[in-house]
């Protein structure tokens, strides 16, 4: 064996020999900042080596998602990326810094978070179905909230426009968090959003919840149908996973892989996961590189045809 190859193979063995560092290109507080900590809290037990979260915001997750893209693929750098940096990015900004598929190693796909359809109580509706109906019935009468030009709230009810057949106004926001709150004011009717931020309002009444946008029940909320049980071929599906750069070894992404899911099947992180929307997953390096590579070729077909642009 050559020198440069044990000298591999020695520090995959040592692996960690010093602190992690776990970037989350969003800023602190929301869903997957959550779910990031609690990954590292457990990390730094089983690998012996502080788990370090690094918040990177900006640029639609770009900015913190380029750092790790840019780094040395030797496992102390790694990123807690989505399906909009990875899938939507890449179709939606003419000028990208990094790849979504090519420039990171998959390492797990850590969750699937609840993605609704809310309305404001004052929407004489109560399923999918009555909806459609209302929005034929009504046109120009009903508005859409989306945390901008670009975001899976935009993409997902442009989905659904098309598919449904019906027309909304689209009414941007810079965030999520005054796109929620215009629709609990009913300055904007509708609302296609994480369950993190909707779930809160639907169980307070401010918002009323029609379905969700996966392809299949939640089993979080087995009683609520999807929007596909209404509108056939529907699906917007929103995850969370861990990356790493391009190049990483094989070893040590399994090793990373299994550590990752034993830290996820913690009952006291699946219990404050399920509070706020985010279903736990399972799945190996292989698997989630088919997730990834199948979700970027559909999102971003969708996104040119529909002319869809983050502008």
């Amino acid at each position: 064996m050559g020198t440069l190859a044990s000298l591999a193979v020695h520090a995959q063995q040592a692996y960690p020999n010093k602190p992690i560092t776990l970037i989350v290109p969003w800023a602190a507080g929301g869903s997957t900042d959550i779910l990031a900590r609690a990954l590292a809290e457990q990390l730094t037990k089983s690998l012996g080596q502080p788990v370090i979260v690094d918040n990177r915001a900006g640029a639609s997750g770009n900015i913190g998602s380029n750092v790790v893209a840019k780094a040395k693929p030797d496992g102390y750098t790694l990123l807690v990326g989505s399906m909009s940096t990875h899938a939507m990015n890449p179709a939606l900004m003419p000028s990208m810094p990094f790849k979504g598929v090519e420039d990171f190693t998959p390492i797990a796909q850590m969750a699937n978070v609840v993605n609704t359809m809310v309305v404001h109580p004052s929407v004489p509706v109560s399923n999918v179905k009555e909806f459609i109906a209302y929005a034929k019935a009504n046109p120009g009468k009903l508005n859409y909230a989306s945390a901008g030009s670009g975001s899976t709230n935009h993409l997902s009810a442009v989905l659904f426009e098309k598919a449904a057949g019906i027309e909304m106004l689209h009414v941007p926001y810079k965030g999520g968090a005054p796109a929620v709150l215009d629709t609990v004011s009913n300055q904007t009717q509708v609302l296609f959003s994480a369950g993190t931020q909707t779930l809160p309002h639907v169980k307070t009444g401010k918002l009323k919840l029609l379905g969700v946008t996966e392809a299949k029940r939640s089993v979080l909320m087995p009683d609520v149908p999807t929007v596909a049980e209404t509108v056939p071929g529907y699906e917007l599906g929103v995850w969370y996973g861990l990356f790493g750069p391009a190049g990483m070894p094989k070893p040590l992404v399994d090793r990373l892989n299994d550590a990752t899911n034993k830290a996820l099947a913690d009952p006291d992180i699946r219990t404050r996961m399920d509070g706020i929307g985010v279903e736990i997953v399972k799945a190996t390096p292989a698997q989630f590189s088919k997730v990834l590579r199948d979700d970027a070729a559909r999102y971003g077909k969708i996104i040119r045809e529909l002319g869809i642009t983050n502008d």
